[in-house]
């Protein structure tokens, strides 16, 4: 019982532990806001990718694509290992392609991952219609009323009225040349555009935020350049604006043009002919062994991936720097380790003749041991709860610190053009909080072992030799 009363009387008198207590309240509040947002981060991205690319990729080897989509996944669908664990499948052409468009007489051109899909099919497998703007519960191609008459509109206000040339006067009793029969109005097809590509971000007039651009209306015209897939020679064609995708991430947003896929392999030659089919599976934990029944059934004609094979060096590269940043982060509670130990050695000195007393008394030298690692212990336990507190704290209400900060500094410190997240992404994981917890309490006692070894090696004699 004396060990205990000696710890608490030791932890309240001596105002310099809690230098050691603030040490260790912040590094634990560090690594629990830091594991927590890039767990936040790494979770957001982890489901953007698996939306985007489905569980299950069948890829060809290269831009050329490869034939009869519709007879590859009639044959798949025909497998009953294969019918009993699928659930949808989607034929997607991806092509590099060239996008220009003019935004108040000024011509703006990008390169973007053009790519056709079957708006249904591709709803189907996810990944897809959650991240529209416009349509989400009927993903289509087809322009709305509105946008149809703001692309008409736009269309006959830039036609320029025909003005016959001059020519020579009619001879008497000759008849005029006949009009020319009317032709057909064209009417582009549907595109999607990416979120960032149709809108930009501007810092505003104080450089104290930003605020949205909308670059393209729905209904505006965009020029397609791409290449044709048979003679590798320059095609182009006219789409016409009808949604956007927004996935919060920025290379998709700016990047992506999604448009029919019937209409783009007609563009480019390549009628019947797809670069991937992605598939959903009924259970995610089937993936492995529905890619090597895929890889049996095509054999090397295409590639079979999971997502997380195709993503696996961006994961991993995460993963890895999550783990070295937490090594580094966790130097900060060394810190505070080296504190206990300085400090339980100045008490060790100063508390000298207590020590003899108390062995002269009857005290075991494991009692004393038990003292100061006792003492070390608590340090660590109050730092620890303390520091949990207020790293869940920070966690919880990080976007409300984050606006007030970059109205103060008057910098944004979280720019919403990088992923256009609207808020940043948290993830506390119990696991980590006590892992962490425990890994501060441990440094704590083990920086208090020295100290407490010298104070339980102690000679009474020795230390009452000068009293």
């Amino acid at each position: 019982m004396y060990k205990l009363l000696l710890c608490w009387r030791y932890l309240r008198t001596r105002y310099l532990a809690l230098v050691c207590i603030v040490s260790v309240m912040l590094g634990v509040a560090t690594l629990i806001v830091v594991n927590s947002v890039m767990g936040g981060f790494s979770t957001k991205l982890r489901q953007r990718l698996h939306g985007l690319l489905s569980d299950v990729v069948i890829e060809a080897h290269d831009y050329s694509g490869f034939s009869h989509p519709e007879q590859r996944m009639k044959l798949i669908r025909s497998d009953p290992f294969l019918a009993s664990r699928i659930e949808a499948m989607a034929p997607t052409l991806e092509i590099f392609a060239m996008l220009q468009f003019d935004y108040q007489g000024y011509p703006i051109a990008r390169p973007i991952r053009l790519i056709g899909i079957d708006p249904e099919s591709r709803s189907q497998v996810g990944g897809f219609a959650e991240h529209l703007v416009l349509n989400r519960d009927k993903p289509t191609f087809q322009l709305s009323e509105q946008a149809r008459k703001y692309n008409e509109w736009r269309n006959q206000s830039q036609r320029l009225p025909f003005q016959p040339e001059p020519g020579l006067p009619l001879a008497p009793g000759e008849k005029p040349l006949p009009e020319p029969p009317p032709s057909e109005e064209f009417k582009p097809e549907g595109a999607i555009v990416g979120y960032a590509i149709a809108n930009t971000r501007r810092k505003t007039a104080d450089d104290n935020g930003s605020h949205e651009l909308r670059l393209l209306q729905p209904g505006d015209d965009v020029l397609i350049t791409t290449l044709s897939g048979q003679k590798l020679q320059p095609v182009y064609a006219r789409f016409a604006v009808c949604d956007y995708f927004r996935s919060e991430m920025s290379e998709y947003d700016s990047n992506y043009v999604f448009v029919p896929l019937d209409y783009l392999q007609q563009l480019r030659t390549m009628e019947d002919r797809v670069t991937s089919i992605q598939i959903r599976l009924r259970n995610e934990a089937d993936s492995k062994a529905v890619v090597e029944r895929l890889r049996t059934l095509f054999g090397d004609s295409v590639k079979v991936e999971t997502w997380m094979d195709k993503q696996g060096p961006l994961l991993a590269a995460i993963s890895i720097e999550k783990g070295i940043l937490n090594l580094l982060l966790f130097m900060i509670i060394a810190v505070a380790g080296f504190g206990i130990l300085a400090i339980f050695s100045m008490i060790v000195v100063e508390k000298t003749r207590d020590i003899g007393i108390l062995k002269a008394l009857g005290a075991s030298n494991l009692g004393v041991l038990h003292i100061f690692l006792g003492y070390g212990l608590l340090l660590g336990l109050v730092g620890a709860i303390l520091g949990t507190a207020a790293g869940v704290a920070i966690t919880v209400y990080i976007n409300e610190i984050e606006r007030t900060l970059s109205a103060l500094c008057g910098l944004e410190i979280f720019p919403r053009d990088v992923y256009y997240f609207d808020r940043i992404p948290t993830d506390i994981v119990t696991l980590h909080v006590l892992l962490i917890n425990a890994g501060a309490v441990a440094i704590a006692v083990l920086f208090s072992v020295l100290p407490a070894l010298r104070a339980a090696l102690l000679h009474p004699v020795r230390a009452l030799r000068f009293e």
